[in-house]
């Protein structure tokens, strides 16, 4: 694994559709449209993706931990299968009102990734579709935020203004996202 080449990625909107139902099962796992070819392109140029989730649905009930450990075997094999490899998923099962420090916003899971897998978090991009995964990835001290505005990422680019908490990049997807990380510009920007 090279640590100055690490990408943590939001799940549901980012890589996957989101539901507003919770997705409680590898049956009710859709992958986006691009997704797939993406993370393989990512993993073809040496990048380590690390999947930053929250799932409030083990800590509410809806979703057995079993169970979500079984959708994120399938999601890495389904994945590996298209040329592309999650290195690690770190996830959150707390619920919102249980003040956790791993839930996004907070920098919990990032900073056990970095813990884990020996990254400095400023040679890192964290990409997601939510205001949290943006504001996590400046509380983690990640080198550059992508907001990708499937899921939630309309609604998400609108309360990151408001916050005056602006991505450092907004994508229409994941691999529009790759487009911009292949840029040398980009890249000589945000790591020096």
């Amino acid at each position: 694994m090279n640590p100055k080449k690490v990408i943590f990625l939001d799940r549901d909107g980012t890589i996957n559709r989101e539901s507003a139902d919770y997705i409680k099962s590898w049956e009710e796992f859709e992958f986006l449209p691009g997704s797939l070819e993406a993370l393989a392109r990512l993993t073809r140029k040496g990048y380590t993706l690390i999947l930053i989730t929250n799932q409030s649905a083990v800590g509410r009930g809806f979703v057995a931990q079993q169970t979500l450990d079984h959708t994120h075997s399938h999601m890495r094999a389904a994945v590996a299968e298209a040329g592309g490899r999650i290195e690690g998923v770190f996830f959150c099962p707390h619920r919102p009102d249980e003040n956790c420090a791993c839930r996004k916003p907070k920098p919990g899971l990032v900073r056990q990734a970095c813990e884990r897998y020996g990254i400095d978090p400023a040679d890192s991009i964290m990409i997601g579709d939510s205001a949290r995964d943006i504001l996590c990835g400046r509380n983690a001290g990640c080198g550059m935020t992508i907001l990708v505005r499937t899921g939630n990422g309309l609604e998400a680019e609108k309360a990151l203004a408001d916050q005056n908490a602006h991505p450092d990049v907004v994508t229409g997807d994941l691999l529009q996202a790759v487009a911009i990380i292949d840029d040398p510009f980009y890249l000589r920007k945000y790591f020096r």
